[in-house]
């Protein structure tokens, strides 16, 4: 038992106490800054820069559901766009995806949120995630937010093995042909009342893929979107930030 306890002692604690402030790499690319509107010229050149037009020149403004966090277009004008490590980017306001000069952080809108979702799944949220064509990476994320290290189990929010046992689904990839049908048959299962959550650029705004003739985002055309989790990939901590904004409120009380 001494020996377990000298063991347990070295490794220390492998978990992050405090998930609002946790600190990541300044290396990670988080929430992008529109510092100053671009000068004559410099709009347009990011807009066609853009390889999945997150960028609209008029108004000028970066989507970030649509956004692969590249950094093209802060390398292409130096004190136009700057990503910082800002990993609180999850919102349920597709407004508040857009980022400009002036506009609004990307957080979760209060007004927006049902009422049933903060009365129900307020202290247990069980989740099936989905992957729709997506490319291994945000699933990995999504794994890791349940790991030693992260652990959202503490605050209830878990995945589940079957539909049948959930309160939503998590949706990531691109969604694709052969998917679409699958995803409607998961989202028919799982009882009502139900929440979506797409993570990802992929699953939010189709990403690199969002022209491909094996795409189909009808899914998102049937159904309200309760979460959005920017990323490429989503870190685990803006899923679980974004999560608990969603279900708890802001401060988490």
């Amino acid at each position: 038992m001494r020996r377990v306890i000298r063991i347990v002692r070295s490794h220390g604690k492998q978990f992050v106490p405090d998930l609002r402030r946790a600190q990541v790499s300044p290396l990670f690319r988080g929430l992008p800054i529109v510092e100053r509107e671009p000068l004559a010229g410099e709009a347009d050149l990011l807009a066609d820069l853009c390889p999945t037009g997150a960028i609209n020149a008029a108004p000028f403004g970066l989507n970030l559901g649509k956004c692969v966090f590249c950094r093209e277009c802060e390398f292409a004008c130096p004190g136009v766009v700057r990503f910082t490590n800002d990993y609180r980017i999850a919102t349920n306001d597709p407004n508040r995806l857009i980022i400009t000069h002036k506009g609004p952080s990307p957080t979760v809108n209060d007004t927006l949120v049902r009422p049933e979702i903060r009365r129900l799944f307020r202290r247990s949220l069980k989740l099936r995630q989905v992957s729709a064509a997506g490319d291994n990476s945000g699933e990995m994320e999504l794994n890791a937010a349940g790991n030693v290290n992260f652990d959202m189990g503490r605050y209830g929010i878990e995945f589940v093995a079957s539909p049948r046992h959930a309160d939503g689904m998590v949706i990531t990839g691109p969604i694709s042909v052969n998917m679409a049908e699958a995803l409607q048959i998961c989202y028919d299962a799982i009882p009502e009342p139900k929440i979506i959550i797409l993570v990802g650029s992929e699953a939010i705004g189709g990403g690199l893929y969002r022209k491909s003739p094996v795409v189909d985002r009808t899914f998102l055309d049937r159904y309200p979107v309760d979460l959005f989790v920017p990323g490429n990939p989503a870190h685990p901590l803006t899923f679980i930030n974004g999560v608990m904004d969603l279900i708890r409120g802001d401060g988490w009380g």
